[in-house]
């Protein structure tokens, strides 16, 4: 049996890459500084055995291969750990090398971009698994209705989420570079990873190498209202088809009616394909299904009825626009907020979903994006359509790489009525006929279970 030990397990990314491997018959064992579901979940049911902290002991006599993650503490000068994989002589690599073996021969679907890469993963890999193909897939959230977010599946197809982040802390290609991208779906080309990409073209620069590794019997499907996809997709190297909210673009929704569901006809080129319905909240998630409506299609991986039935019973990934409070009359949705795309995505997604409502925003600057002073003006207008916003202190992790802006500087400039943010204010804030979003791509310090408790006792249905 081979036998593989990943350091830095408890990451979405290696403990997705570990259960893939688990399910192919490795034995698998890991470390990492704290387990939580459901990815300590995920690992236990798989049989996994993962341990607390980071020793040179960690590591089997046996292990055929050592997994070592991208996180800045797994390195070797500082962790003994890693240092001891190295010095073992043993095998050692990153998930996407792992997932470059995996997905050999594979028939790949690629979904790359700054925004939409989780919820079109997902939604493709559902679609196909309620259609009966059976995908691989894997994908970077966690996601509802899925026992995992990674699987090995009997068909053909793999369905990837592609990230353009680095590999690991020794290999600085963009993950998806390892995925042997077949067909790909391309989001968006938006820049970020400010951290990583400092200019826009370098950021882009992964991207036009992934479509031309493509062959020439894949399948580019780009967003062709979003600028530097359209731009991308300029340098054919295989068949593309074009998606998008208007006519413009060869697949396009028409006579939307906005509501719980919502519904649609999809179109392509001028002809009503089929209707369809979804519950997801929002017009930039019409957008995703398109998306991947085209490539499926396009692809004929499914059929028009079986795509309607995946559409329609679709949960959504944890995160994107997911509601907190099923049991209040205050409706508490959680968004995505690592940039000011998908800051703006979803209090769009409110506004049109909610227009009575007051809404209030509860906003934590996680990524670096939002606390890179050279970005402060992404707050006079990130939050239009609010009424007020509750904003926690930037996250302090790696300040000292960029020019990080304070709490101050940023209440300043919020274009709306803002305060800082504390649970209790918040609670006390809201009132009924209310609506709160909270954005964050951190944790918003530990409080969202409060949050959503009181909010939860203080309307209860």
């Amino acid at each position: 049996m081979q036998k593989a030990h990943f350091i830095g397990i408890a990451g979405k990314g290696m403990s997705a890459t570990a259960l893939l491997l688990r399910e192919r018959g490795w034995q698998i064992t890991g470390s990492d500084e704290g387990f939580y579901p459901p990815v300590s979940d995920y690992l236990t049911h798989a049989g996994i055995i993962f341990s607390n902290g980071y020793k040179k002991e960690n590591i089997p006599e046996d292990a055929n291969v050592i997994v070592v993650g991208k996180n800045a503490k797994l390195v070797p000068e500082t962790n003994e750990e890693v240092k001891a994989a190295f010095e073992s002589g043993k095998l050692v690599k990153s998930f996407p090398e792992i997932i470059a073996e995996l997905t050999e021969g594979a028939e790949t679907i690629v979904v790359a971009g700054s925004y939409g890469k989780s919820t079109c993963t997902a939604l493709l890999a559902w679609c196909l698994k309620e259609g009966g193909k059976d995908p691989s897939y894997f994908i970077g959230e966690v996601t509802r209705g899925f026992d995992a977010y990674a699987h090995t599946g009997a068909g053909s197809t793999f369905v990837l989420e592609g990230d353009e982040y680095p590999s690991s802390n020794w290999d600085s290609s963009a993950k998806f570079l390892h995925y042997h991208a077949k067909n790909v779906l391309l989001t968006s080309a938006t820049h970020d990873h400010i951290n990583v990409y400092p200019t826009h073209a370098e950021y882009l620069a992964p991207f036009h190498t992934l479509l031309s590794q493509m062959p020439s019997d894949g399948c580019l499907v780009y967003n062709f209202d979003e600028p530097f996809a359209h731009e991308l997709a300029g340098t054919p190297y295989c068949p593309t088809i074009s998606y998008g909210m208007t006519d413009k673009a060869c697949w396009y929704p028409a006579h939307i009616t906005y509501g719980a569901p919502t519904v649609f006809d999809l179109m392509r080129a001028g002809k009503k394909v089929i209707s369809l319905s979804t519950t997801q909240l929002g017009t930039h998630n019409i957008e995703n299904i398109i998306g991947v409506s085209a490539l499926l299609l396009e692809k004929r991986l499914v059929t028009p009825e079986e795509l309607t039935l995946g559409v329609a019973s679709f949960q959504g990934v944890k995160r994107r626009m997911e509601l907190l409070t099923p049991l209040s009359r205050v409706p508490v949705y959680e968004g995505f907020g690592s940039s000011y795309e998908k800051a703006r995505s979803a209090i769009d997604a409110m506004r049109l979903h909610f227009p009575s409502e007051r809404l209030v925003v509860v906003f934590e600057p996680h990524t670096f994006g939002w606390r890179n002073r050279a970005n402060l003006n992404w707050y006079t207008d990130v939050f239009t359509g609010a009424e007020k916003v509750f904003i926690a202190p930037p996250e302090t992790q790696g300040a000292a790489t960029h020019d990080q802006l304070t709490h101050s500087e940023i209440l300043n400039a919020v274009g709306v009525t803002s305060e800082a943010y504390e649970p209790g204010h918040v609670i006390d804030a809201i009132r009924e006929n209310d609506a709160v979003l909270i954005l964050t791509s951190g944790s918003l310090e530990g409080t969202i279970p409060t949050l959503v408790k009181g909010i939860s006792e203080k309307f209860p249905l």
